[in-house]
């Protein structure tokens, strides 16, 4: 599905009823972000995990009439940001949540860390095939899938990269930040479970993403 200059034109029309549902979206999400910034558990920690949503939150409204997203995109993101927010509040080894998953499922480990990179996976995929497929960059389906994982893989080594760069810099003050929780293979292991998020969003949503990418095209 390649769009040409004049069908790309028509998709910078943003409904009044989108701009609306950004502005919720924004609101509930700066809401959300003084919560989980009011007493966290490590306001450093806080800092780095929600670090990505201070990048991209401006970034959606400075390109929201030349590029709008589609609803799925937005409403990913805005989960996204909710995974980061709880992982920034507790620090990831100490979400409640992991607590519950741990004992239900007999793990070592509080698990929420690998929730969070799954979405590290599962949501910028779908972000990626957005700007590919709406670009005109890549022709062919298989091709696509295959150039948009190799995309998250790259963003996910980047990650990799920054948590291996502050543990340098902050040396024992980073183990908030890396939630390694004593796993010697937590880089390999966060790297696949972004791997399974990428290719579960694709198998799972990329019938509904290319639906929204038609209507948009059509200007809703």
């Amino acid at each position: 599905m390649i769009f040409n200059r004049r069908e790309e034109q028509a998709l910078c029309v943003v409904p009044a009823r989108r701009v609306n549902w950004l502005l919720l979206a924004s609101a509930l999400t700066i809401a959300l972000l003084v919560v989980s910034g009011w007493h966290p558990y490590d306001r450093a920690t806080w800092l780095m995990e929600v670090a990505p949503i201070f990048l991209v939150l401006p970034v959606l409204w400075v390109t929201y009439r030349r590029f709008p997203l589609t609803p799925l995109l937005y409403a990913l993101i805005f989960v996204h940001a909710t995974v980061l927010m709880l992982g920034g509040a507790y620090t990831y080894a100490r979400v409640p949540l992991g607590f519950h998953l741990q004992e239900l499922l007999d793990l070592g480990r509080n698990p929420y860390d690998k929730i969070g990179h799954f979405f590290q996976g599962f949501v910028p995929v779908l972000a990626v095939r957005e700007i590919l497929i709406r670009g005109g960059h890549v022709r062919g389906r298989r091709m696509l899938a295959f150039l948009v994982v190799c995309v998250v893989l790259a963003i996910s080594a980047t990650y990799e990269f920054i948590e291996w760069g502050t543990a340098l810099a902050i040396g024992q003050g980073a183990d908030e930040f890396l939630g390694t929780q004593g796993d010697i293979w937590d880089t390999q292991s966060d790297m696949f479970c972004a791997l399974i998020g990428a290719v579960v969003s694709l198998l799972c949503l990329s019938g509904v993403h290319d639906r929204q990418l038609r209507e948009h095209q059509r200007g809703d």
